[in-house]
């Protein structure tokens, strides 16, 4: 039975709507469900069910707001890691934690690779980086997915944002100075199933599957690109012009080139991971 925590949010939505092309037996969680800050909850919940993997996808996202509060960023990102890699190791269950590009924050402009140094930047991105830190600690059989930029067609993202305000003004100023990648959640979410049902099968190691990888769509681009690209393809008639990231200045600080290299996790394990533009397309035509 595959447990996935977060199941509410974007990539846990994904991987529910995902899950009957699999074989295995799924168990969804959100916070009311499972509260992985509890550390007695955890434990129980595991002892009550037959847990086999483990996908973790709770975490505390709101960049800017974690800012002020910091305990509860702390509580998810690092206390609720801690507390499911305890529950995992005791059973060697693997699992499955997603992180960010925003612990990187380095002044590059090649795509970072996992063995890069990090630098996090804000409550957020520290907590991320903690969380992971933590996990691998505490439990060996961990693998870490740091990805970018996530959209889904469930819950709140940058391009339902664009789609409503392109709709309800004339112009919009985008930033173009952050440069990265878009991850749509059902191609994360499915590369990580396919990843389980290899090492389910043992087509994959236990070594090969103990580290760090990235994952994003292919390409990149600027937040001012992917919003031209999403009125392009919705035919919407929005004039969009480019701002610098200290037009539109936040309580966090955001990478300005945050592009992640995603060769190691294509080698170890032959994902085929789409193009933005191509992810996108199909995102789009699911809201119709």
């Amino acid at each position: 039975m595959i447990l996935v925590t977060g199941a509410n949010g974007q990539v846990g939505s994904e991987l529910k709507y995902l899950s009957s092309a699999y074989p295995f037996e799924f168990i969804f969680t959100g916070s009311q469900e499972l509260d992985i800050t509890d550390n007695d909850a955890v434990f129980d919940f595991f002892h009550k069910h037959k847990i086999t993997y483990v996908i973790n996808c709770a975490a505390y996202t709101a960049v800017d707001k974690a800012e002020e509060d910091k305990d509860t960023a702390a509580a998810v990102n690092v206390a609720g890691a801690k507390h499911l890699a305890q529950a995992c190791t005791l059973r060697s269950i693997p699992l499955v934690h997603i992180s960010t590009d925003y612990v990187y924050h380095n002044n590059q402009n090649t795509p970072f690779l996992e063995s890069d140094a990090t630098n996090p930047q804000g409550v957020y991105a520290a907590t991320k980086l903690e969380g992971e830190e933590v996990m691998k600690q505490i439990h060996p059989r961990t693998m870490i997915i740091r990805t970018s930029w996530v959209y889904s067609t469930y819950g709140n993202n940058f391009v339902k944002t664009m789609l409503r305000l392109g709709t309800d003004r004339d112009a919009l100023g985008i930033i173009f100075d952050q440069i990265g990648s878009p991850t749509y959640a059902r191609d994360l979410a499915k590369g990580i199933l396919d990843i389980i049902n290899m090492l389910s099968k043992g087509e994959v190691s236990d070594t090969t599957f103990n580290e760090t990888y990235h994952y994003s769509n292919e390409g990149v681009c600027s937040w001012y690109d992917f919003a031209k690209a999403i009125f392009e393809l919705k035919d919407i008639e929005c004039d969009v012009s480019p701002i610098v990231t200290a037009q539109y200045p936040t309580p966090a600080k955001r990478p300005h080139f945050s592009l992640l290299n995603k060769s190691k996790i294509k080698e170890a394990f032959g994902l085929k991971v789409p193009y933005w533009r191509d992810s996108l397309k199909e995102m789009l035509k699911e809201l119709v």
